[in-house]
């Protein structure tokens, strides 16, 4: 399995437990992530496998052998890169046949009035007692404007399968929240 954007390692964890047994690849481009999640992940497993592997690198930058995986997944991580067509040849190539590309991000409303309406309602959400002060809700509006990049679901899913994914969906949406699967051929 691999894993693109491990960050404190939340999904890591759930995959350990829930596929013992699997060989893990975790990737993040801070190597503070990647230590905290190699600590964490060190301290669930009993024993701690040596399958595991941990890379420090950005996801554009990434090559791993052709066929190494069954299974990519990325939780929050994919709107931090522009160039996605490339980065799913990518994936599609470290993908062996049938395996599963699944991932959860931020999804650019269509039309734009659509996505306005998904930050303002997000933004209203973080804004109610008890979630953000307004410093953390202002450090994710400048974070937002200087590194992500938002795509709509049409856009991901004619990307994936222009990469040759089929069997692509979106399981689950609320506002610019969603999980898209696709399955490698």
């Amino acid at each position: 399995m691999l894993e693109l954007g491990c960050g404190t390692g939340n999904l890591s964890l759930r995959l350990a437990a829930n596929l013992p047994k699997a060989a893990l690849t975790l990737v993040d481009a801070s190597a503070e992530m990647i230590a905290l999640t190699r600590s964490r992940l060190g301290h669930a497993r009993v024993p701690a496998t040596a399958r595991d592997e941990f890379i420090t690198t950005r996801f554009e930058d990434l090559t791993l052998p052709a066929g190494s995986f069954d299974l990519v997944v990325s939780s929050i991580s994919l709107h931090h890169v522009e160039d996605k067509g490339a980065l799913y040849e990518s994936i599609h190539a470290m993908l062996r046949p049938r395996g599963r590309f699944c991932f959860a991000d931020q999804i650019r409303g269509e039309p734009e009035s659509n996505h306005e309406l998904n930050w303002r309602r997000w933004l209203d959400f973080c804004a109610e007692p008890g979630h953000c002060s307004r410093e953390e809700i202002a450090s994710l509006l400048d974070h937002a404007a200087a590194h992500d990049h938002y795509t709509t679901l049409s856009d991901h899913f004619a990307l994936l399968s222009r990469t040759g994914f089929s069997e692509i969906d979106c399981i689950w949406r609320n506002l610019m929240w969603g999980i898209v699967t696709a399955t490698s051929v």
